[in-house]
């Protein structure tokens, strides 16, 4: 097989191929270039399986970043084993054509567990006094600790947080070109986040969306020179575009106010109770997913989401089947919102309600995906002396609270999920081999699918 390196560079479109990318330009012209198509809901878990297995969401099971598993009856947000991944993936394809097949996957989700030959993913420690102490996941574990002795620690806030940001994509990269070098992998699978944080928090026409933009490109240059000097094809992926939003939309309120979500009373704060309420939503950036006790619990959620402003439509079962998107897994009813707006995960009435993890970096325990969590509270008067104080606490062994996130929505002016009205706003393949031959057959009508992504990279590998 021939070598290949697979970057995908998060929330990179069609339309910002150009003067401020100079590198990526350059590919596209050397090679192929298109937009592709995206899976509802645009976001990063489903939009991966989708190019790993070559399926629709229906098929391999991941509804969305998130999804509430109706047999524990609990939320879960951001797993990362494999085998949620319903279907054959395209490391497991390509090593079942030929068993000599070797793969890195560096920081692509549905990392554990995977049928690679080196991984590396964010992966904290959670001791059991309540702390959380930032790492990674490596396998073999010598191949995560020759990275880190190399590049130094990975900068795991600097990957999620309200510094999210492009130290994060330098450490990945420079993995991947290390990784490219010393171990000669066939497929090389890297992740590139960092484009994605500014374009959520400013918008993606904010000057500093656009610097991040020029970042990535630098950074796509490196990696597009190492992989030249190792003799490996190129393939770039993006799994969606993110469109300017201003409007939050509160769609677990709307429920509580309709008397069909329930949240239980505790000492720090009120919490979903997914067995008192009728019907609740697990909001993922565009989409929601509302999951309804009952036939009539469902009728009169329906009511409620399709007279509230900012949602475009409801999808019923129907809906699921002609969007791809009918598993189990599914809520009963999927919301998609209008363009300008997104949802919230908040359940709340009544600020001195919000549960303790509201004002947190916390993906595990929220109820949907909250972007303001890349955001420290601009009501904080010395919000870096707030942190000083936690950090003092934890360093001394005390219990704290990193309450420094805000619960104002209004901050976030940009958000992905629903499907792009113009495929110039959507992800984007480009590729160093053409059309035609080995970069896989010309797309029809000029957008390249989604699920030929597998195929894809498996005749770039044939080659």
């Amino acid at each position: 097989m021939k070598p290949v390196l697979l970057l995908n560079i998060v929330g990179l479109t069609p339309r910002q191929i150009g003067a401020d990318t100079p590198n990526l330009r350059a590919l596209a012209e050397r090679g192929a270039f298109a937009p592709m198509s995206t899976v509802l809901p645009a976001v990063t878990c489903s939009a991966q399986a989708t190019m790993l297995t070559g399926r629709l969401p229906g098929e391999h099971g991941v509804v969305g970043n998130g999804w509430f598993d109706r047999d524990y009856a609990d939320l879960a947000f951001w797993r990362q084993s494999n085998r949620l991944v319903q279907g054959e993936k395209v490391y497991e394809a390509a090593r079942r054509r030929d068993p000599a097949f070797t793969c890195a996957k560096l920081f692509w989700w549905w990392n554990m567990g995977a049928a690679v030959d080196w991984s590396i993913t964010p992966r904290p420690y959670y001791p059991a006094d309540g702390r959380k102490i930032p790492a990674t996941y490596a396998w073999p574990a010598d191949f995560g600790a020759g990275l880190e002795a190399a590049l130094g620690r990975f900068p795991f806030f600097d990957f999620w947080g309200p510094k999210a940001g492009l130290p994060s994509s330098r450490w990945i990269a420079d993995a991947a070109i290390r990784t490219l070098a010393e171990e000669r992998p066939s497929l090389t699978m890297a992740y590139l986040p960092h484009l994605d944080y500014d374009h959520q928090r400013h918008g993606p026409r904010d000057p500093r969306s656009v610097q991040a933009l020029r970042d990535v490109d630098a950074i796509f240059g490196d990696c597009l020179g190492a992989a030249d000097s190792c003799g490996a094809a190129v393939i770039v992926v993006s799994e969606y575009g993110i469109m300017p939003v201003d409007r939050p939309v509160h769609v677990n309120r709307a429920l509580r106010e309709a008397g069909l979500l329930v949240a239980r009373e505790t000492p720090t704060g009120e919490t979903l109770d997914v067995f008192g309420s009728r019907a609740f939503a697990v909001a993922d950036h565009q989409v929601a997913h509302v999951y309804a006790r009952d036939d009539g619990a469902r009728a009169a959620a329906r009511e409620v989401l399709e007279g509230l402003a900012g949602i475009e439509r409801v999808l019923a079962l129907d809906g699921k089947r002609e969007h791809g998107l009918d598993h189990p897994r599914a809520g009963d009813l999927v919301a998609v919102a209008a363009p300008d707006s997104w949802f919230t995960y908040y359940y709340w009435l009544d600020e001195s309600a919000e549960p303790d993890f509201a004002r947190s970096v916390d993906i595990h325990r929220k109820p949907g995906y909250d972007p303001c969590e890349m955001f420290l509270d601009p009501a904080l008067a010395f919000p870096k002396l707030r942190i000083a104080r936690r950090l003092a606490q934890k360093f001394m062994g005390l219990r704290y609270l990193m309450d420094v996130i805000p619960v104002d929505a209004s901050l976030v002016r940009g958000s992905h999920g629903r499907l792009p009205d113009d495929p110039q706003d959507g992800p984007v393949f480009i590729s160093s081999l053409p059309f035609g031959g080995a970069g896989g057959p010309e797309p029809d009508g000029g957008v390249v699918p989604m699920c030929s992504v597998q195929e894809r990279v498996l005749a770039a590998l044939s080659r």
